[in-house]
């Protein structure tokens, strides 16, 4: 047992310092004062809101060392009333998210009966461990990938099929197609209706960003004196569109705050042209 407690005790401070030697590559702005800010400056003014979205740019390794450490901070500022929700996890992997972090099974039953991303070990092991080490609930958050091929095989209408047990991991039917300004969007990043190949590829965006919002709903619901820290891929939270949005039709009464991180090599003189309207606060690193 000692050998191993020495292993730990030596470990930890080369993880801390390698965080602390990622500083110089990331830098925060507020985008209302389009200024540098801190970590701490975002936990403090949580307590103003109650769903922090952090919308990652899921390759980019600083990004996650960032998006760790904010969780962290959040924890310990608010022990016992932190909760994360993750894309990362789908809905009706919750039983098995839970009985991980509860002890009851391994790891490695975690990844494969919990279909973790394959980048689960490198990019959100820590923030689980973290979790699982202080008793924070984590939310599988994000619709089951069977249903999102449902979607973009046939469209929403197909969900209506399902029986009841299938439904209980999906938000209440039917699910709102958004129009306007976040359609537009979408199809400039999928370069427009010819490449996007249908509808229903909208359709199962909207999906994903409707089965996180009602997961947070539910949560938020249940626990209206937490914080929570929702991590999904930033085109779902960008401009507070998407899952946020959907957020808001479920739990209206949600105070929200965002996060968009991006790679950057003008992180230390951000674009404000291309910056202010993401997000309430961005993350510029510097990937070299």
């Amino acid at each position: 047992m000692k050998p191993i407690i020495l292993s730990v005790l030596l470990i930890l401070p080369l993880y801390v310092l390698s965080q602390d030697a990622q500083n110089q590559h990331y830098k925060i702005y507020s985008t209302l004062l389009q200024k540098q800010i801190s970590l701490d400056d975002i936990v403090n003014n949580m307590n103003k809101a109650d769903v922090l979205f952090f919308g990652e740019e899921h390759n980019d390794s600083i990004g996650h060392v960032v998006e760790y450490t904010l969780f962290k901070k959040l924890s310990e500022k608010y022990p016992g009333k932190t909760a994360l929700s993750m894309e990362m996890f789908e809905t009706d992997c919750q039983s098995v998210l839970n009985e991980y972090l509860e002890g009851f099974i391994r790891e490695k039953d975690l990844i494969t009966s919990g279909r973790a991303w394959p980048a689960y070990k490198n990019n959100y092991r820590p923030m689980v461990e973290l979790a699982k080490a202080n008793g924070i609930p984590v939310v599988a958050a994000n619709s089951p990938v069977r249903y999102t091929h449902i979607v973009t095989d046939g469209g929403l209408k197909n969900l209506q099929q399902l029986d009841k047990a299938a439904l209980t991991n999906l938000p209440p039917l039917p699910i709102d197609t958004a129009t306007g300004y976040y359609y537009e969007k979408f199809l400039k990043i999928m370069g427009g209706h010819s490449a996007m190949g249908g509808m229903q590829i909208y359709q199962s965006q909207n999906l994903w960003d409707a089965t996180m919002g009602w997961s947070v709903a539910k949560f938020f619901k249940a626990h209206r004196s937490y914080k929570i820290m929702q991590v999904n891929g930033g085109f779902h939270s960008e401009e507070k569109l998407g899952a946020v949005a959907q957020l808001k039709k479920y739990a209206s009464k949600a105070r929200v705050l965002n996060i968009a991180a991006y790679a950057d090599d003008n992180f230390n003189n951000p674009d404000w042209s291309k910056y202010t309207q993401m997000a309430d606060y961005i993350v510029l690193t510097d990937t070299k």
